[in-house]
């Protein structure tokens, strides 16, 4: 049974952003699906076991963003 989170993450601006974030995330092991809102700088992932805040931060800090505290 997959596992649907959201997070917000800050200082994404247009769809190059979009796609950094998207690869890195796509890229952790077990991730089925990215869906980001560029408007709201919600970013929805799909996985197939519960990611650590730490992976998904890590994830984003790459990307060269910023996620929210929740």
């Amino acid at each position: 049974m997959s596992v649907t989170t959201t997070y917000t993450v800050t200082g994404m601006t247009c769809g190059h952003c979009v796609q950094a974030v998207t690869g890195e995330l796509r890229s952790l092991p077990g991730v089925e699906d990215v869906q980001v809102d560029l408007g709201t700088g919600n970013v929805t992932v799909t996985s197939a076991q519960p990611l650590t805040p730490d992976t998904v931060r890590a994830a984003v800090d790459e990307a060269g963003y910023e996620l929210a505290d929740a």
